[in-house]
């Protein structure tokens, strides 16, 4: 028994937590990047402030603008996504690890962006920028040199929920699991942040921000994630579609759930931003849940 304790107590905490992910692969640690040899094997994506970026960042990484991103993923189609994804070097086939400052809300966002067409290993850095900090790896002010390649995008339009489909699947009953990631303020209609303000019928509800550690910024272990899904009234084995204002949230919930063992889960997009406008679309005011 002593010898099983002390053969714990050599295994770093952070590697206890990964290995017991039930997909540990979507996450990489800081430790494992350090060495420039394994940094190599990866494309890094840079998802905070340029100025911070250019202040200094994770030798190696690209800086990407988020908030282009943000926007272009409901207005530009196809083309130019092989554009703007194929200037950094990535194809379908790259290995893609993802930070930010923003407890993974950004790059969560990027993450959830590139899976959907087509990028088939995307990681998030875990406890992103902090994290590179607290395990003091090497920053870096150089900008590399990127040779851009053509990628061969397809949606995975699985991974993707429009007011369409939820409203067919509200009048069908057939909506499943609506998980909304907004506040709790926002959940329960006492917040503005639409025309109308409220849920989805039917939506569960767990913050976003419940599933990252906020010490840290690194996702919650394994049991604790368990426990908060279970305790929102989610099954992680049952299909699930993700909304918060406007994709970002949604995003980090639909990581969470997939590292927790869940299937893809769908993101609803243009989320509250569309469905609060829209006189046409239901909305209910749930009651505060006692904490």
């Amino acid at each position: 028994m002593l010898t099983t304790l002390a053969l714990t107590l050599l295994v770093p905490a952070a590697q206890n937590d990964k290995a017991a992910y039930a997909k540990p692969d979507l996450l990489v640690e800081p430790a494992a990047l350090k060495k420039e040899a394994d940094r190599k094997g990866f494309v890094i994506l840079d998802a905070r402030r340029k100025a911070e970026y250019l202040v200094g960042h994770v030798p190696g990484a690209q800086w990407v603008d988020h908030a282009a991103w943000a926007k272009g993923f409901v207005k530009d189609g196809k083309q130019a996504w092989a554009g703007r994804i194929g200037a950094l070097g990535i194809d379908t086939k790259s290995k893609v690890v993802i930070y930010d400052a923003s407890q993974n809300k950004d790059a969560a966002r990027l993450w959830w962006i590139l899976r959907y067409w087509g990028v088939e290993d995307v990681r998030l850095l875990n406890g992103g920028w902090g994290g590179w900090k607290s395990a003091g790896g090497d920053l870096s002010k150089d900008v590399p040199e990127v040779k851009s390649v053509t990628p061969e995008l397809t949606a995975q339009t699985d991974r993707l929920a429009t007011k369409d489909d939820l409203l067919k699947s509200i009048k069908e009953k057939t909506a499943g699991q609506l998980v909304d990631s907004r506040s709790k303020e926002e959940h329960c209609g006492e917040s503005t942040t639409a025309g109308r303000n409220g849920a989805i019928p039917g939506a569960r509800h767990l913050e976003w921000s419940d599933t990252i550690d906020r010490k840290t910024g690194r996702f919650k272990p394994p049991d604790e994630l368990a426990k908060l899904f279970k305790g929102a009234g989610i099954d992680v084995s049952k299909p699930a579609t993700t909304y918060c204002q406007s994709g970002g949230r949604a995003s980090v919930m639909a990581f969470a759930l997939e590292l927790a063992g869940g299937k893809p889960a769908r993101n609803y997009y243009r989320s509250w931003a569309e469905w609060g406008n829209d006189d046409k679309t239901p909305v209910v005011k749930p009651e505060p849940k006692k904490d």
